[in-house]
């Protein structure tokens, strides 16, 4: 197990935890707005 941290604070663990997470919420957001522009676009199209 690592103790060295990086100028975040964050053990590498701790890190690629964060990193997981973050990118699972960035999924999950563009996935809603992909989904939110489409039901937009099919309500009035804008091209």
């Amino acid at each position: 197990m690592s103790n060295r941290t990086s100028i975040s604070g964050l053990t590498d663990e701790e890190a690629q935890e964060f990193h997981t997470y973050y990118m699972q919420g960035l999924v999950a957001f563009t996935a809603i707005a992909v989904v939110a522009h489409f039901l937009v676009w099919s309500w009035r199209p804008w091209f």
